[in-house]
């Protein structure tokens, strides 16, 4: 019986981890390879987007992000509360930190600069008006209607926000940027980024109610 086919309850395996010499490094190995298939099974079977690649490239992207998970879970070992099989718990680990590496490998090219021109708040901003909506076209009157408000919105966005506001609600809100990503390139935290973000969005709720818009306005008109 090979290593990874020892099945350890929750106590052996911090014990091993946490252990010395050829013991603790034996189990590291046998984590890395656990970790390693739970996240080529994850690019193989649940990702879609990454089917035009090899197998042999997957593989490779399985193992870079086995070895950073590994490192992630030996570095919060102290954190495991047995609420669940350690490697169910390290697994959990290994593909979050494989969609948040593939997400932010998404938006590598994202600049925030993007959404200005020439230091100024880009005119328009582009908002998917399918969705949340149904299926059914809206009349000619309805159709009227949406595309006001939606220009008056984008107005909204330009006048009520300060540039730094309007690049954090676009990015996080109408382009789905992770938020890590946001507030890696803005030089913040997530914390900080949070309430640069309740804030804008408090701003270009009351700016436009007093445009009469409110919120339940807009909600039944887009619905």
């Amino acid at each position: 019986m090979t290593a990874s086919q020892i099945t350890l309850t929750n106590e052996e395996w911090l014990a091993a981890l946490t252990g010395d010499g050829e013991t603790q490094a034996t189990a590291i190995q046998d984590l890395r390879g656990r970790l390693q298939r739970s996240i080529l099974y994850y690019l193989t079977q649940e990702r879609s987007d990454l089917r035009d690649l090899s197998g042999q490239e997957l593989g490779h992207m399985a193992d870079d992000l086995a070895q950073d998970a590994t490192l992630r879970v030996m570095d919060n070992l102290a954190n495991f509360r047995g609420e669940s099989q350690f490697t169910t718990w390290a697994n959990r680990i290994a593909v979050r930190m494989a969609i948040s590496d593939l997400r932010r490998a998404r938006y590598k090219d994202f600049s925030l600069d993007d959404l200005t021109a020439d230091g100024d708040l880009a005119p328009t901003t582009t908002i998917n008006t399918n969705n949340g909506l149904n299926s059914t076209p809206p009349n000619p009157e309805t159709a009227v209607e949406r595309s006001d408000v939606l220009v008056r919105i984008n107005r909204a966005l330009e006048e009520a926000l300060t540039e730094r506001q309007y690049q954090a609600l676009a990015a996080v809100a109408l382009r789905n940027v992770p938020m890590d990503v946001v507030a890696e390139q803005m030089g913040t935290n997530r914390n900080a980024l949070y309430k640069l973000l309740h804030d804008a969005r408090r701003k270009l709720r009351a700016y436009l109610e007093t445009q009469g818009l409110s919120m339940d306005y807009m909600l039944d008109l887009f619905h």
